[in-house]
């Protein structure tokens, strides 16, 4: 028999090790980490341990998300409340800023907005300043958010030298782009592109619903 019949066997024959129990304590193998021969039992139990803490590891890891997900979710409700309370634009715009920058710790926040009529005593505002055709090509250019390191989104003008990575939210009128909600950090990997985009999807529609609402 070679190996892997052996190895089948005993798969076929779990009950084996009843009949030759005292096998478990004689048949010694080489320990995985380099010590002394151990037992069959031993490496069993070594295995088990090992698997074990990979297990806690991974549940810890969840735990942690999941923490974090339910911090953000809350946040996101009160920045929704706030939104839902807005009358104006200006107070949109305030609740916006206000919350990104402040409970969502978010050091760059900035809105631009286009093919929607300022409001009286906006039309100079940054927000509605005229975009550019790179600009607008880049928005058309997707629908959902996308995250990564500044350079990705270097053709846009209004980006602060010190931002470092980036998380771009497009505003929705059905499925016209009417503007962007940039988030920046001076931190690299604040924004990085594998991180899920839900709670930011979520933010622009939050956002552009608002905005539509009062503009």
């Amino acid at each position: 028999m070679d190996a892997t019949e052996v190895a089948a066997y005993l798969k076929d024959h779990p009950e084996f090790f009843e009949h030759y129990a005292d096998l478990l304590t004689q048949v010694l193998i080489p320990d995985q980490h380099g010590g002394h021969a151990i037992s069959i039992t031993e490496r069993q139990l070594t295995t088990l341990r090992s698997r074990t803490k990979k297990l806690e590891t991974k549940l810890a890891e969840l735990l942690r998300f999941g923490e974090e997900n339910d911090a953000i979710g809350e946040k996101l409700h009160r920045l929704s409340l706030s939104l839902a309370a807005a009358g104006d634009y200006p107070t949109v715009r305030g609740a916006l800023y206000s919350h990104l920058g402040g409970d969502f710790a978010v050091p760059h926040v900035t809105l631009r907005l286009w093919g929607i009529k300022a409001p009286e005593g906006e039309e100079d505002s940054a927000e509605f300043a005229a975009a550019d055709q790179a600009t607008l090509s880049f928005a058309a250019s997707f629908k959902h958010p996308q995250c990564g390191p500044s350079a990705r989104f270097e053709t846009l003008p209004w980006l602060d030298g010190s931002v470092r990575s980036l998380a771009w939210v497009p505003l929705l009128r059905g499925t016209e782009t009417m503007g962007l909600l940039a988030l920046g950090s001076e931190e690299p990997h604040r924004f990085y592109p594998e991180m899920g985009t839900l709670f930011l999807a979520r933010l622009g529609d939050l956002a552009a619903t608002a905005l539509i609402r009062t503009l």
